[in-house]
């Protein structure tokens, strides 16, 4: 008989073993240095905290210029970017942590002060309500900001985006990062190829399904291809029905990735689930049709707490389970998940921008704290 599957069985993913199943969820924080987007020595800290984690996911962080959507985000394309990446990889392994850094390109949900007044790029050029969150540089005070509709990308463009693609795998991985998780999630550019709503083009990268999926395909091929399939993941997410993204076919176009991802052989795939109020519900039929597709190592993210994330590792359904916004003010949150003891509150305000408060002040809490009877 075998063993039940727990918060606490360690786990290879690609070629890395992970003592646990509780991974740190990609989280926007804003503190590049300016200019330049420029990862610092405060990032490696932040990450540092939190190498208890089974798995950090880092950040997006743009694959080049045209990549970017939000303010103070940090980059992987310039040698000042790797060398700060190479920071954070160093100080996360020095903790005994491992860590994928994930690649983004947001398409339409950016805006032209950061590409010298030129619109943000997509597959079609559709209208969409969305916005991002960007400093105004007269006051330095950050808000979120409407998009434009953006201009449509050319074939010629959509092959120099893969390229960027790889090459930032490549830099990731040369700044001593484990592996990439690729962005493919929450309306941001492969997301945007892959709905019928953000897609309209009528040649190979829109129509069919099979040719929403190519640009996904494309991309996967390169970094794979780039670093190693072991190195390569990519977060998607199929419930997402804001920022124009509500797409009655994007159900079977995910499967249909799960199966190409399944024969590429990649590292795992991180599977977001929706986490608002009145968002639709995660069936257990697509659970059970995703783990039919896909049978490496699946990490779920959404408002799981001890029980959920327990009965999801149970059923099969996920091997690992990513929490975000209560490893902010937890940096040792995997300790205080198992042992049930107090979590600390965050402070909204700090979330994005803005210097060490609220970002690497959260102490961990002393190793003789005693259980409590709150569990997460």
């Amino acid at each position: 008989m075998s063993t039940p599957t727990t918060l606490l069985t360690p786990l290879t993913v690609g070629q890395l073993t992970l003592p646990h199943r509780i991974v740190m969820a990609p989280m926007t924080r804003a503190r590049s240095s300016q200019p330049g987007d420029v990862p610092n020595a405060m990032n490696a800290l932040h990450y540092a905290q939190r190498a208890s984690a089974a798995l950090i996911i880092t950040e997006a962080s743009q694959i080049s210029p045209q990549g970017k959507g939000y303010s103070f985000t940090p980059g992987i394309y310039s040698a000042e970017q790797v060398e700060g990446w190479r920071l954070v990889s160093r100080a996360v392994h020095d903790a005994g942590g491992r860590i994928f850094l994930q690649l983004w390109h947001v398409g339409r949900m950016s805006h032209p002060d950061f590409h010298g007044g030129a619109l943000p790029v997509a597959p079609s050029a559709l209208p969409f309500e969305g916005q991002i969150w960007k400093v105004d540089p007269a006051t330095g005070v950050g808000g979120m900001v409407a998009s434009p509709t953006p201009r449509a990308l050319a074939h010629a463009e959509i092959k120099a985006i893969v390229e960027d693609f790889r090459r930032a795998a490549r830099n990731a991985i040369a700044a001593g990062l484990d592996g990439v998780e690729i962005h493919g999630a929450n309306g941001y550019l492969i997301d945007q190829f892959l709905r019928t709503t953000s897609n309209v083009r009528t040649d190979e990268y829109g129509g069919s399904r099979e040719n929403r999926l190519r640009f996904l395909k494309e991309v996967i091929d390169a970094v794979a291809d780039e670093v190693g399939a072991h190195r390569t993941a990519i977060r998607l997410a199929p419930f997402l029905t804001a920022r124009g993204m509500d797409c009655p076919d994007i159900l079977p176009t995910i499967l249909d990735a799960a199966s190409f991802l399944q024969q590429r052989g990649i590292a795992y795939l991180h599977l977001v689930e929706a986490d608002w109020d009145d968002a639709p519900v995660v069936t257990e039929s697509f659970r059970q049709q995703l783990r039919e597709r896909f049978t490496h190592p699946i990490i779920v993210a959404g408002n799981y707490n001890k029980a959920r994330a327990q009965w999801v590792l149970e059923q099969g359904y996920a091997d690992l389970v990513a929490f975000g916004r209560p490893f902010v003010a937890n940096p040792d949150f995997p300790r205080r998940l198992v042992e049930d003891l107090p979590l600390a509150d965050f402070d909204g305000a700090t979330l994005f921008g803005g210097g060490a408060a609220g970002y690497t002040d959260y102490p961990a809490l002393p190793l003789t704290t005693p259980a409590a009877s709150n569990a997460a």
